[in-house]
């Protein structure tokens, strides 16, 4: 597997012999001073190009990064479908392991492109691109939450777990499913982010998808957001989710308190109260 070295090498070493390429910037987890260092990191990297059509048109330069073992172009895609914007992204996996994200972008937009807070300027062949700070995942931190994102937050999270209950209820797998992991789970995870950051004053990153909550939740906490991960067994995936409203109170009551906001109890009382009753509900029952 080619390291670090060899790979910024051979990412700039490209760049500087095409004329058409002015410019190369590297965004991610690898300017990342408090991300985790493996061999699955990516390298992500933007070229600014005087012609990003001219390396849509002929692939053949694909061949001198490697062989690949699999790619995907997103911005050609139906499903899912594009973003429709002037860049072109080439996300490719080698076969050594190494991957490279690679997005060509108009030179001449320049001025249109938003830099996130992890990136830094690696090659800049006519000192157009701005001086940008010293790379950090300020933009990554979760925020203090207004009241109404914070009551939002709370009522999706009601709101939608009764759909989980009728799926359950109905024995509709899929349905409950994609409930339980989608909305009901993301507003878990919103007030997970929103808890780690009284605990922490804002200054941590949870990372994408809560993958470092097991640094910044206590392991009580861990714990309980392990257990709302189930099987497709009816029984398993009904005490998970009363694991997850559970987990879901408790943090959420801690954020309410840190802000002086209401916690909607009433919902929550209610609506415990009503997943309870369609658990115990007979499966030919006519009536709630």
């Amino acid at each position: 597997m080619r390291n670090e070295r060899e790979m910024l090498d051979l990412i700039l070493g490209f760049a500087k012999r095409d004329e058409r390429i002015r410019a190369v910037m590297m965004n991610g987890s690898r300017l990342n001073a408090e991300a985790p260092r493996d061999i699955f990191q990516d390298y992500d990297i933007v070229y600014f190009v005087t012609a990003v059509d001219d390396f849509v048109a002929d692939r053949s330069w694909i061949r001198s990064f490697g062989d690949i073992l699999m790619m995907q172009t997103p911005d050609e895609m139906e499903i899912p479908p594009a973003d429709g914007n002037d860049s072109f992204a080439y996300l490719m996996l080698f076969t050594d392991g190494n991957r490279i994200d690679l997005t060509f972008y108009p030179i001449n937009q320049i001025t249109r492109f938003k830099a996130e807070s992890l990136s830094m300027v690696l090659l800049d062949k006519d000192n157009k691109m701005e001086t940008l700070p010293p790379p950090s995942n300020r933009d990554f931190l979760p925020m203090p939450p207004t009241e109404k994102q914070f009551l939002d937050c709370c009522n999706e999270f009601w709101w939608v777990s009764t759909y989980v209950a009728k799926g359950l209820w109905r024995g509709e797998l899929g349905y409950a499913k994609v409930m339980f992991e989608r909305p009901v789970r993301d507003m878990l995870m919103v007030m997970l982010n929103w808890y780690i950051g009284i605990h922490t004053n804002f200054s941590a990153d949870p990372g994408k998808c809560g993958k470092y909550y097991k640094k910044y939740l206590d392991p009580e906490k861990w714990n309980a957001f392990v257990k709302t991960f189930s099987d497709a067994e009816v029984e398993n995936m009904w005490q998970a989710l009363f694991v997850m409203c559970a987990l879901f109170r408790e943090t959420a009551q801690a954020v309410a308190n840190q802000f002086g906001y209401r916690y909607p109890l009433e919902d929550d009382k209610r609506v415990t109260a009503y997943l309870k009753r369609v658990k115990d509900l007979p499966r030919d029952a006519s009536r709630f």
